[in-house]
């Protein structure tokens, strides 16, 4: 499995609107189609995000219901990663709620605390991460370990020591949002570096930054994301007109790494998911 990349799609997130890009999916049939889209061009996994009605991020477990159901009733066998961070309003309660109901293979634990967009701060204290983590491992969610700076790592070796967490760990290196480290290659390898050797790992850049983030994942080793949560535009003044459109590119650049886009089913051997 050495030559195969996972390719995460994070189709959504929290922030970016439909005035930032008119192909960015908010309803839960809108992400449902565009999750099946992403996975017929190679995405192995669908990382998502909730919208309420006016646009804001939301928890909703029913909005998650009604996506996830979606998503399932069709053919499309794409591994599952439900954020537990899709509105900074949210309950510690209410970021875990629709894991049991929705019974994804992963979720995100953001495993640390820092101001977020210079303006708010997003909050992971350590009651959280320790009654998350072990949330997860009650219900079988893989977590993905959410990487904004380099303390996260420390904090995540810490948990797994005290056993909230248990290896083999994932590893998504968050990179270039305001508040966390900027998305630089030198970043990069720091972070790498920081590593322990028995876990997997994925990158991603914000914005700008995307494209030298993702080609040095790829010749790193590591596996990647893309999509709209972290960046509307296909390249520079282009907006994106899809996700699969990020999907199909990271296909090729995969394939001219002379490695390939793993399968649902090779990402879960991978990731050892149960």
């Amino acid at each position: 499995m050495k030559d195969k990349v996972i390719i995460t799609v994070a189709t959504t997130g929290a922030f970016p609107t439909k005035a930032h890009n008119p192909a960015i999916p908010m309803t839960p049939q809108e992400i449902a189609d565009d999750v099946y889209a992403c996975w017929k061009a190679g995405a192995a996994v669908a990382h998502l995000h909730m919208r309420d009605e006016n646009g804001a991020g939301t928890m909703s477990v029913e909005k998650f219901e009604e996506t996830v159901a979606l998503i399932r009733k069709t053919d499309c066998d794409i591994v599952l990663n439900c954020t537990t961070s899709g509105d900074l309003n949210a309950t510690d309660d209410t970021r875990m709620m629709h894991l049991e109901k929705v019974k994804p293979e992963m979720a995100s634990y953001d495993c640390g605390t820092m101001n977020w967009m210079h303006s708010t701060v997003f909050y992971n204290t350590p009651p959280f991460l320790e009654k998350l983590g072990l949330y997860m491992q009650a219900h079988n969610v893989k977590p993905e370990i959410e990487v904004f700076d380099a303390s996260f790592i420390y904090n995540a070796l810490y948990y797994l020591k005290k056993g909230v967490l248990k290896a083999p760990l994932h590893f998504q290196l968050c990179m270039g949002a305001p508040g966390g480290i900027a998305a630089t290659i030198e970043n990069l390898v720091f972070l790498k570096n920081l590593l322990p050797e028995d876990c997997t790992w994925s990158a991603f850049g914000i914005g700008a930054n995307h494209l030298p983030i993702l080609y040095t994942t790829i010749a790193m080793g590591g596996h990647i994301r893309i999509g709209m949560e972290d960046n509307v535009y296909y390249s520079k003044g282009e907006l994106a007109k899809s996700n699969s459109q990020f999907v199909e590119r990271a296909v090729r650049l995969i394939k001219e790494a002379n490695k390939q886009a793993a399968t649902p089913d090779e990402a879960r051997q991978i990731l050892q998911l149960k």
